[in-house]
């Protein structure tokens, strides 16, 4: 595996961390009310899962594991690989299922989550390009 490679995912996730935080109003009701707040801050959120997977793949590849069904499926397999801890594994999957809501039913984002997400989740994708930074 290029090392090389793995930086510049990790620090494009690592950009789009910082937008997601640059561009987030202060409060739910401004992100609510604010469309180009909500684009940025969904588009960055979506590719920060695809970079997530992206490095997922690139470690199972490495690792020569069954190429994952799905995309959720490939962060339980870097937990039965022990890259990642099954805890890690499971907010990854579940980050797969937000991003599929949000390229598959943009209408009907709910906003709340998104702010959540935005507020208490973002050290997720940190622990887990930790994680990969580790391993590869």
């Amino acid at each position: 595996m290029n090392r090389d490679v793995v930086l510049q995912k990790v620090e494009s996730l690592e950009r789009c961390l910082r937008r997601v935080e640059q561009k987030t109003p202060p409060t739910l009701e401004q992100l609510q009310a604010d469309l180009d707040a909500q684009d940025i801050v969904i588009l960055n959120l979506e590719r920060a899962v695809q970079l997530s997977v992206d490095l997922a793949m690139m470690i199972l590849a490495e690792k020569s594991a069954p190429v994952p069904a799905t995309m959720a499926e490939a962060f339980e397999q870097l937990a039965a690989e022990r890259v990642i801890d099954p805890e890690l594994a499971s907010s990854m999957s579940k980050a797969v299922g937000f991003r599929n809501i949000a390229v598959q039913a943009y209408r009907r984002i709910d906003w709340a989550v998104v702010w959540s997400i935005t507020q208490d989740r973002l050290e997720v994708f940190r622990i887990f390009a930790s994680a990969i930074v580790t391993n590869a």
